[in-house]
Parts: structure tokens; sequence; C-alpha cells
């Protein structure tokens, strides 16, 4: 395969039906679609990032387990078509039952055509501040009612609920689901290990 390196000062612009046939014949990158058409190319994380993100993805699995009535959650590879236009893949993301039971058999099968309840972000050594917290921005903007942008470099979280300023934690060792995700305590110990 021929890869292009492209000068961070020149975007590649696709609709969203190109967008899904590059996806199709894509299916080993991370793409992803800014609500003007721009076309982000995500690189695979290293083996921190990845280990990470694995003990993140299994503690929600675990409670989406113990709370199946509730809704379903998502891996890293879904991707959510925003009502704004943008193709974006969260770390990990949770939709409420009754939102995820009307969507079509092929709205389910294809992009998911609608904004997660609760999404993750994991920034790893490769990630952009500036554009993570632009991301979690715009999850709230189209409807997503709690975000997490978790950053172990600085050992912080920023925590994003509509309405509201964004609260930053230095170090918490335990998340809430809130009233978003109830029952649900995220344990960032192994996620602040090295």
């Amino acid at each position: 395969m021929i890869s292009i390196q492209l000068p961070s000062a020149i975007a590649l612009v696709v609709t969203p039906t190109q967008f899904e046939m590059l996806v199709t014949v894509n299916r080993d990158l991370k793409l992803e679609r800014t609500s003007t058409g721009e076309l982000i190319v995500n690189p695979p994380t290293g083996g921190e990032s990845g280990k990470r993100n694995f003990n993140l993805i299994g503690q929600l699995a675990r409670w989406c387990e113990a709370y199946a009535d509730l809704g379903e959650g998502f891996d890293s590879s879904t991707g959510f078509q925003l009502p704004d236009g943008a193709i974006l893949s969260p770390d990990a993301s949770w939709i409420r039952r009754d939102r995820w039971e009307v969507l079509t058999p092929a709205e389910k099968k294809g992009f998911i055509p609608l904004a997660p309840d609760f999404v993750v972000e994991l920034r790893s050594e490769s990630d952009s501040l500036p554009k993570l917290q632009a991301k979690m921005q715009q999850y709230l903007d189209n409807g997503t009612r709690l975000g997490w942008l978790i950053d172990p470099q600085n050992q912080t979280v920023a925590i994003y609920r509509p309405h509201k300023d964004v609260e930053v934690l230095q170090n918490p060792q335990m998340l809430s689901g809130e009233d978003v995700l109830p029952g649900f305590s995220l344990s960032l110990a192994k996620i602040w290990l090295k």
C-alpha cells in the first residue's frame, strides 16, 4: 500500500458518500470526517495507549452487561454520523436503549446517525490536545450528555456536560457515570500506570 503525507495546511475534503467508500476499502484505517468534510486519518496507537484503552473498554463492557436494559456500548471502531454531518469515532461510547431501539436495521449496521449519550476520548501521545478538546465540544454540541477526555500524560480528566463549563480533575482515581450511566464508576488506576 502506498501512503501519502500531507502538510497540515492541506486538507482533503470528501463527501459523505466518498467517505463511506474510503472506509469500505480501508477497513484497517481509523478514518473520521469533520462536519465540513475534511478527512481525518488517525494512526494506530502504541502499546501503552492500547493497553489503557483495553482497560477502559473492559470496565465499560462489564457495566454494560450488568445493566444491559439501559443501553448499548461501543468501541473505537464505531462511527457516529452526528447531526452536523461529522462522522467521528470516540474511543468508547454508549447509547440509551430507547434511542438505539428507534434506529432501523440499516442505521444500526452503518454509521450510527446520532451523537452518543456518553463518549470517552483517551489521549495518546500523538494526539493534539486542542483537537481533542474541540472534538469533545463537537460531541456536546450535537447532543452528547456526558464526555470524558482522559489525558494520561498530564493525569487529568476533562468532564464535558451540556450547558456547563468543562470540569478538569487532577489525578482522579475514580470517575462517576453520573445520571447518564447510573452505577458506573471508572477506575483510573491502570490507566494512569505507564
